[in-house]
């Protein structure tokens, strides 16, 4: 294999269950989804290949590209205490002409 080619990571279908956390509904995420680009919430130990892989894999769709970025947690104040809350992962999905993913429908 040549550097520009990538092996495409064999993972089960428990796996991309886990991978997936949930779609993040907002309204960046919502003007996103119109030109093709769709987030979810995954995993902090959740690679690109394998981001893809469960997309392609639970969806049925053709991804071209995934874009990932580490949200850091806020500094709240919970019961009058500070706290922190948990950093966690989004990926941002981009995927092939023509083809969309309905969040609102959900998994079978």
């Amino acid at each position: 294999m040549s550097e520009t080619q990538t092996k495409k990571p064999v993972i089960s279908q428990e796996r991309m269950y886990q991978l997936i956390v949930a779609p993040v509904i907002t309204e960046k995420a919502t003007i996103l989804n119109e030109v093709g680009q769709v987030t979810f919430k995954v995993t902090s130990d959740a690679t690109k290949p394998e981001i893809k892989a469960a997309v392609e894999g639970l969806f049925g769709v053709n991804v071209t590209a995934v874009n990932t970025v580490v949200v850091k947690g806020k500094s709240k104040r919970f019961r009058g205490r500070p706290g922190q809350r948990s950093d966690w992962k989004k990926a941002i999905v981009t995927l092939a002409e023509g083809q969309s993913i309905d969040l609102t429908t959900g998994l079978a």
